[in-house]
């Protein structure tokens, strides 16, 4: 019975081979859920469509993750990260948030950043180097000011010190 316990949670609060990415390291099992995102996501197609898709997503986050990796501001605290986890996780995160047909299936905001000790000052460089990644892809200011609007909450989960 155990054993049969075991796969069932497994199954169920885990990220499944389906789901995480060739190169991606374990971490300990947890719920998939769409609340994880750290917010529920516009009710608004036209945000999407302002993001070019999720091609144009796709390019907002490798845009983005470059800047986390060289800023100086930032980089120590993604030294260490798994970024081909990361990069599927931003990609899904803000498709879903954007109104697209994504689903989320990383782990909760707190959870994920527990460990980085992000001080507000982090957070707002994170936010600069996101706005720049969606201005290389052409998203209008207006645009980029909702969606900014439904990660700025996330700030009380990702903010430790």
């Amino acid at each position: 019975m155990k054993f049969f316990t075991a796969i069932i949670v497994a199954t169920v609060f885990s990220v499944t081979p389906s789901v995480a990415n060739e190169g991606e390291l374990p971490v300990d099992p947890y719920e998939i859920k769409d609340e994880n995102a750290g917010a529920t996501p516009v009710n608004n197609d036209k945000l999407f469509d302002a993001f070019n898709g999720e091609a144009g997503i796709e390019r907002i986050v490798d845009h983005f993750i470059a800047g986390l990796k060289t800023d100086p501001r930032v980089e120590k605290i993604f030294i260490a990260s798994d970024f081909v986890r990361l990069r599927r996780t931003l990609i899904e995160q803000f498709c879903y948030l954007a109104g697209g047909p994504c689903k989320y299936t990383g782990r909760d905001m707190a959870s994920v950043h527990a460990d980085h000790g992000i001080t507000t000052r982090e957070f707002g460089a994170a936010v600069e180097i996101l706005q720049d990644a969606m201005d290389k892809e052409g998203v209008p200011f207006h645009v980029q000011n909702k969606f900014l609007a439904k990660l700025a909450p996330m700030h009380r989960e990702i903010v430790t010190r």
